[in-house]
């Protein structure tokens, strides 16, 4: 039996700091010695709307950093943007109130045991959970760039943050209100011819996911993807955000993303077959 999640804990935190930055919103809880456990990748279940609320889900959010402090003790920060009735509520939640959140859930990054060269890329705030990821390889002493991408640069989460937590930050934006234009994908062939990179670790939509697999193909760069299937209870049950992935065996399955990610290697994902039914083996 699997052993994700065994560590998962129910708790109440609370809301110590709630900052609009830019199109998101910077949300900081209070969670004690749940940071202790907390990695990179992982992401958490939080139950949305009030005692009142017809949201009987919870809704699961990334986690974009942990940390300790003499002053709050231990903290976990969360990027949410005000999209849906469930992250509308979380972003209208005041300092001092409570959230009622099941974390850490999910596989993590994986951290090498020794220096590489790691490639961080980020799509719109699906970059938000890489930052935390640029500490702990930045301690381990890998050399860190990091690609931010979006359609648009108000959609680009704290560049400026991005840069204090990196060797290097090249920025895309598509109409090219922010950095380059172009998509955020567009210069890892040629680093990789470089041979600068060893290792890219990505967040952000499907799309870009596929599409840096697809540059990865073949070579000897390993990606590492946290993949954005939507989940509906966040601990393996409803099988809603399954993804089909090819084991070592050959064989593809369906696996949960909530439970075998959402971390996986693109490699495996079968990226042609998300999004249809699976056939069925007679």
């Amino acid at each position: 039996m699997t052993s994700i999640n065994r560590g998962a804990t129910h708790a109440f935190a609370t809301v110590l700091s709630n900052k609009r930055v830019g199109q998101y919103h910077q949300i900081l809880l209070g969670v004690g010695d749940l940071v202790k456990v907390c990695k990179p990748g992982n992401f958490v279940a939080i139950k949305v709307g009030g005692d009142s609320s017809r949201m009987i889900l919870r809704r699961a959010f990334a986690i974009s950093r942990v940390a300790e402090s003499t002053s709050f003790g231990g903290t976990m920060e969360l990027i949410a943007a005000p999209h849906g009735s469930g992250s509308q509520w979380l972003c209208s939640q005041p300092e001092g109130s409570e959230i009622d959140i099941v974390a850490p859930l999910g596989t993590a990054f994986g951290i090498p045991t020794s220096p590489v060269n790691a490639l961080l890329v980020g799509g719109g705030y699906g970059s938000a959970p890489l930052f935390g990821l640029a500490e702990v390889l930045k301690s381990r002493g890998c050399k860190v760039d990091m690609l931010l991408g979006a359609s648009t640069g108000g959609k680009i989460y704290a560049p400026m943050e991005g840069k204090r937590s990196v060797n290097s930050l090249k920025i895309y934006t598509e109409d090219g209100t922010m950095g380059q234009t172009g998509r955020v994908t567009e210069p890892i062939v040629d680093l990789i011819k470089a041979g600068s990179v060893d290792v890219i670790y990505s967040c952000g939509p499907m799309g870009m996911l596929s599409a840096i697999s697809k540059l990865t193909e073949g070579t000897d760069v390993v990606h590492q993807c946290a993949v954005e299937e939507a989940m509906a209870c966040g601990i393996g049950i409803c099988m809603t955000c399954v993804l089909p992935v090819k084991g070592s065996d050959g064989q593809v399955s369906m696996l949960r993303s909530c439970i075998d990610g959402p971390v996986m290697d693109g490699a495996d994902v079968q990226w042609h077959l998300v999004g249809q039914t699976p056939q069925v083996q007679q």
